[in-house]
């Protein structure tokens, strides 16, 4: 029997159930509002932007790299149309189908192959990985008539660069080569706008100016904002921003100038560095062997990469600079130029040579263990006497010479606008003591006899001795050796350029030794080389041991293996009066600086004075070291065509 009590009971039961229910409702309601709130105020901005990103696509547009241009104008590096042929392997449901169909209608090699799996290493599955970077008209009409069956398989129109001049400044240039994964994480300390200008974009610079001047070369990415379906499908275009180019460059380099060169060089192996010496503008900037940078391009096949990079001769290292060797006799000039700062010598003082310096009882040898009798300054750097500088820097000890020699740029980096520029080694206490360590880090007094003759712990780049001899040519000013000219159109900072450094010499003492070299040219080692000569230079040879000949042993070059041999240098400028050119120039093991370097400083300065190109004839002689003044009849250097390459696709 229901009583009254129970229907009140049962009515405050249904009471709070529904305020409870109430309850949960509202709170419910509060969250809805609250998170609404949230995403519509709050989150509004990265909401629309989703939004937005669901609805559109961004393209990135990629900038067309800069060209570069040689100081006359040829161009040495450029970008030429192209189809390329790309894989996006998310798209394709058998890759390795997919490549048998190709074999068959384009003829891919197991090169091809090799450098698309390669690349795909370095991609995601979504990106479209490069397998041939040139197609020809054939294989683009074949590959049209088969399209429908390769789904994933795309033509892309594309740029692709290239450097006409093949070989021909392969170290100046550099090349351009596929973004790795060690590029990529470099790229993450990069600023943000930096890493955007990059997306789209496959290459990046890879040694010398590409390298060095790949922001100014790459240009700034543009972007394709579009409209999209709901199934990804591009249904209107809404924005288009332009990519803008990179920057154009010009050399100070002259292309037929480093073409002749490397002629000369022939097989040998070697470096030459000729610069303006009031400007610091690098004229030529030779390194033997050179490498073709289009192999580059893509990225380079195996067999190609391992022939390069294990061979024994090491075209890959630029012997400009970063190869480091002893200066040799070609030390001398500023020794002397010491001797007469420090007031230890006058131009006057004579010592005598009897062919070799004894300190204690070690016999420090003169070249050929050659008496040369009374020497004063004039005749040791005609003569090259080494024990007058034996003498002279045990006179003058370890630290006076590496006070006066550093700001020449020995054992420094130049600035020359190269990344990765190698120091080399102006020696000095503190140097050995961290280089060695405990008792054999301490300095000896005969560690600095064999520094008198550009030996020992010496160790200079060719670039840092161009710059030096600039400075013997200039009137005793240091420049910055730099291959790019002024920006002209960028507004920015002028490239590599800056004004030259007075090192404080006194002009009497830089004109007696000056003149000292002019004599090396007219009575001295080098007066074989020009012989002839319508104008006057000034200049030093020098002979740099490759090995260590004991004391008791003769040097013998035709006893020796050839790698074992001598280095054969040369520094010189001219005209001596009014210098327009300073070089300086190593040819490894090639002997006597008079018979292998000082010969091709003949050929560059009647090239740069004279506008005179050696005969045929004479340039395979001078490769062999076998013609010192010009051989044969000279041509204007001006009619002489730049070698190009010719291209020719697969």
């Amino acid at each position: 029997m229901v009583t009254l009590r129970n229907v009140e009971l049962e009515i405050l039961r249904f009471h709070r159930r529904l305020a409870a229910a109430a309850l949960v409702v509202g709170i419910g309601l509060v969250l809805i509002a609250a998170r609404a709130a949230y995403l519509q105020i709050w989150r509004y901005d990265a909401m629309s932007a989703q939004a937005e990103g669901n609805r559109t696509a961004i393209e990135p547009l990629s900038p067309v790299r800069g060209d570069i241009f040689d100081r006359t104008g040829s161009i040495v590096a450029r970008n030429h149309a192209a189809y390329g042929l790309e894989i996006i392997r998310s798209e394709t449901p058998d890759l390795d189908d997919t490549l048998d169909k190709l074999r068959q209608i384009l003829a891919l090699s197991d090169q091809d192959i090799q450098k698309f799996m390669r690349r795909a290493r370095d991609a995601t599955r979504r990106e479209p990985v490069m397998l041939r970077q040139e197609l020809s008209a054939s294989e683009l009409a074949r590959f049209a008539a088969q399209q429908y069956a390769l789904p994933g398989v795309k033509v892309r129109a594309m740029l692709v660069r290239e450097y006409p001049l093949g070989a021909t400044a392969g170290h100046v240039l550099g090349y351009l080569g596929r973004i790795s994964m060690a590029d990529r994480e470099a790229m993450l300390d990069w600023p943000d706008e930096m890493q955007a200008d990059y997306r789209g974009t496959n290459e990046i610079g890879k040694r010398g100016l590409e390298q060095s001047y790949e922001q100014d070369l790459h240009g700034t990415a543009g972007y394709l904002r579009m409209e999209t379906s709901a199934r990804g499908h591009t249904t209107r275009e809404l924005e288009r921003v332009p990519a803008k180019a990179g920057r154009t460059l010009s050399l100070t380099v002259d292309m037929r100038l480093q073409q002749l060169i490397e002629r000369l060089y022939g097989q040998r192996r070697g470096a030459l560095v000729a610069i303006q010496p009031h400007t610091g503008e690098v004229l030529a900037m030779v390194s033997m062997p050179t490498f073709d940078p289009n192999l580059f391009v893509g990225g380079i096949d195996v067999e190609s990469w391992r022939a390069l990079n294990e061979s024994i001769d090491r075209p890959l290292l630029n012997r400009a600079v970063n190869g480091t060797y002893p200066p040799g006799s070609t030390y001398k000039p500023f020794m002397a130029l010491l001797a007469l700062s420090s007031g230890k010598r006058g131009p006057k003082t004579v010592i005598s040579d009897p062919g070799y310096w004894m300190l204690g009882e070690h016999k420090f040898r003169s070249h050929g263990d050659n008496a040369l009798g009374p020497v004063n300054l004039r005749t040791s750097i005609i003569q090259s006497s080494n024990v007058y500088y034996y003498s002279l820097a045990y006179e003058l000890g370890i630290d006076a010479i590496h006070a006066f020699m550093a700001p020449f740029g020995f054992g420094q980096r130049t600035g020359v606008d190269l990344v990765s520029e190698s120091r080399g080694v102006l020696p000095s206490r503190e140097w050995k003591a961290q280089a060695f360590g405990g008792k054999r880090g301490q300095w000896y007094p005969g560690d600095t006899v064999s520094l008198g003759i550009g030996q020992g712990f010496n160790s200079f780049t060719m670039m840092q001795l161009a710059t030096a001899t600039s400075a013997l040519a200039n009137g005793g000013f240091r420049v910055t050796p730099h291959l790019v000219r002024p920006a002209q159109t960028s507004g920015s900072a002028e490239d590599g350029a800056s004004a030259p450094v007075s090192l404080g010499l006194n002009p009497q003492h830089l004109a007696w030794v000056k003149q000292a070299m002019v004599d090396v040219t007219l009575e001295g080692t080098s007066r074989a080389a020009f012989a002839g000569a319508p104008y006057l230079s000034a200049g030093k040879t020098g002979t740099a041991q490759a090995v260590t000949i004991r004391q008791g042993d003769k040097y013998d070059a035709a006893k020796l293996e050839e790698r074992k041999r001598d280095h054969s240098l040369y520094v010189a400028f001219a005209p001596a009066d009014n210098p327009q050119i300073a070089l300086a120039a190593i040819v490894e093991n090639a002997g006597f600086g008079s018979t292998g370097a000082a010969p091709i400083a003949r050929r560059v300065f009647d090239y740069w004075l004279l506008n005179k190109y050696p005969s045929e004839e004479d340039i395979k002689a001078v490769a062999k070291s076998q013609a010192t003044a010009p051989i044969g009849v000279q041509r204007d250097a001006q009619s002489i065509p730049l070698e190009f390459i010719r291209r020719e696709l697969n």
